[in-house]
């Protein structure tokens, strides 16, 4: 069974729809809660540059 973790953003009004994560098998996996069944498989360095992508940065800046 996966183990889904809610993010620390999701809270209030918006906490039924959020972005969750998992960990399985050396890979993560992520999801949006109104719809489970699609899940993105990510390596940990694909979702920090993910990550660095959404919030506008280039990777290796700060």
């Amino acid at each position: 069974m996966i183990q889904w973790q809610k993010s620390t953003f999701s809270s209030g009004s918006d906490g039924a729809n959020c972005v969750e994560v998992a960990a399985l098998e050396g890979e993560l996996l992520l999801r949006e809660s109104d719809d489970p069944t699609r899940m993105l498989p990510l390596t940990p360095t694909a979702l920090v540059a993910l990550l660095h992508r959404m919030r506008g940065q280039r990777l290796g800046s700060s």
